[in-house]
């Protein structure tokens, strides 16, 4: 019987027509911290190339389906961190991840924006990408964004 490894992360990320986004330098904080064997990444908003890729409220001017395209460019730029962190993208193990969806009082839907950051963190990191996870609907995001996206992983 054979056994047969899997794919590096970095070929299922291309595979899905993907690449790991440069991130900013922001002179009032980081985009990552290792606090023993734990990395915390900053809140990351749906950037791709300077540029952010959505405004306003879900459930009022954002459509469920944008909003989860957007959850999951966030989670890309949080990969992109983790790498930073730890170098390889096959070293990034997700421990937990908190969507934040700014939305309607009624929107009721936070989950499955979150699910669509949940499944490529997935694709892309097999069972280390499954993690612990709250989604949460909140009145603003900065800079009007509809999804922001805080995680903490650990190098494997």
């Amino acid at each position: 019987m054979s056994v047969t490894k899997a794919a590096p992360a970095s070929d299922r990320l291309r595979a899905l027509g993907l690449d790991l986004p440069v991130l900013v330098d922001n002179p009032y904080y980081v985009d990552h911290r290792a606090v023993g064997s734990s990395i915390h990444i900053s809140g990351q908003l749906p950037f791709k190339d300077g540029q952010l890729l959505g405004q306003g409220v879900v459930g009022r001017d954002v459509e469920l389906d944008t909003a989860r395209e957007l959850a999951r460019h966030a989670a890309l730029n949080c990969l992109a961190a983790a790498v930073q962190a730890v170098g390889d993208l096959d070293r990034v193990r997700i421990v937990q991840m908190l969507v934040f969806v700014a939305s309607t009082p009624d929107f009721g839907l936070q989950s499955r924006v979150a699910n669509a950051a949940s499944e490529l963190l997935i694709e892309v990191l097999g069972d280390h990408g499954r993690h612990a996870r709250t989604a949460i609907g909140v009145a603003g995001l900065p800079l009007n964004s509809p999804v922001e996206i805080q995680m903490v992983c650990t190098a494997v």
